[in-house]
């Protein structure tokens, strides 16, 4: 199978990332296309053949896309497929509205229906000012959205909750795998590796809502460290109090370590799925989370961690309070983790890809 794959865009790290590395590793020959493509933000992306449309050559587009939200539908629409027999577009936003011809089969790996059109767009878009002026935009970029979602030939998505969301908002059915865990390996228990800080780990948008997470830490006076950078950065950082410190982006091997020196992950928002969730836990680390959407697939608990509800500072407090570390055993939480190797999740999605293949090729003869 000829393969290309296409994402939404190449300018920052994250979970999304990782996956496409672990389909990288299954095609190795497959080109990138995408958007645009910062390599200043997105070294990981060296070892691909990057292919770019026409918006490379706007004004910021590769640092600041977000300006040029209306140029996304025909950005991915200028691509041509027609030498390729498969096309896997990872996407949470308008990689899918690819076109491709019959012969072409497209699967889509969506992390999500784009969420500031759909599921998140009341967090994406908060002040009734800013909604009424944007609004023309939105219902343009959802008529579209809907349009392109008919596109893919196959969905798979990321967890039964992204699964849920294409049901709703496509009205189309997806098969799930869920994305792999690929941070670190060879972890060693280490029992004198207890700190005493609360970790997030997050991109700084607003639906990650990390805010909640250091409000609570606030009120507490509890140490927290708070990995990652984003739009909302700043705007915590205001708000955090002496105990919150705030770190940016880290490599690898100093994000593990972190991970190694916590008490526990706090993760405050209503996610796709999670990864950073699975990542604790890979290093023997509980997680605090929200009782919605991913969280609940990936953590077990009273075992590998606890929950909080409603999504509030409030919320969150009352688990913090009673919160010991003692409860919880390393080898649950790395056990739990295993489930969500890079190994299987590769031979799961090749295994998808070649039946879905031959299915397709049996339809167009």
């Amino acid at each position: 199978m000829k393969t290309a794959l296409v994402y939404d865009r190449i300018n920052k790290w994250g979970g999304a990332e990782r996956v496409l590395l672990a389909l990288h590793e299954l095609f190795p020959k497959a080109p990138l296309f995408t958007s645009v493509y910062n390599p200043k933000t997105s070294p990981w992306a060296k070892v691909f053949t990057i292919k770019t449309s026409f918006l490379e050559r706007f004004p910021s587009a590769s640092s600041s896309h977000e300006l040029y939200p209306l140029l996304m539908p025909i950005t991915f629409e200028s691509f041509s497929f027609d030498e390729y027999d498969v096309v896997i577009s990872v996407t949470s936003e308008a990689a899918k509205g690819i076109i491709t011809k019959p012969h072409t089969l497209h699967v889509c790996y969506c992390l999500t229906p784009t969420r500031y059109l759909w599921s998140a767009r009341n967090e994406y878009f908060r002040s009734p000012f800013f909604r009424f002026i944007t609004d023309p935009a939105v219902s343009y970029l959802r008529r579209w959205d809907q349009v392109a979602s008919q596109r893919p030939d196959a969905y798979i998505a990321i967890s039964q909750e992204v699964r849920k969301r294409i049901k709703k908002y496509y009205k189309k059915d997806a098969l799930v795998i869920y994305p792999p865990v690929t941070l670190g390996s060879g972890f060693e228990l280490d029992r004198k590796n207890n700190g005493n800080y609360f970790l997030v780990v997050s991109r700084l948008v607003p639906y990650k809502r990390v805010d909640i997470a250091i409000a609570a830490c606030n009120q507490l006076k509890f140490p927290l460290v708070v990995i990652g950078s984003g739009s909302e950065e700043q705007g915590l950082r205001r708000m955090a109090g002496s105990t919150v410190t705030f770190l940016g982006n880290l490599t690898d091997r100093e994000l593990v370590e972190y991970y190694k020196g916590c008490s526990a992950l706090i993760f405050p928002g209503n996610e796709d799925f999670g990864l950073t969730i699975l990542e604790a836990q890979q290093f023997g680390k509980p997680v605090i989370a929200l009782r919605e959407a991913g969280a609940l697939e990936s953590i077990l608990e009273g075992k590998t961690g606890e929950f909080f509800f409603p999504k509030s500072i409030e919320g969150l407090l009352k688990v913090l309070q009673r919160f010991d570390k003692t409860k919880y055993r390393q080898t649950d939480c790395i056990e739990q983790a295993k489930k969500f190797s890079k190994k299987q999740f590769q031979k799961h999605f090749l295994e998808t890809i070649e039946k879905l293949f031959v299915e397709h090729k049996k339809r167009i003869v």
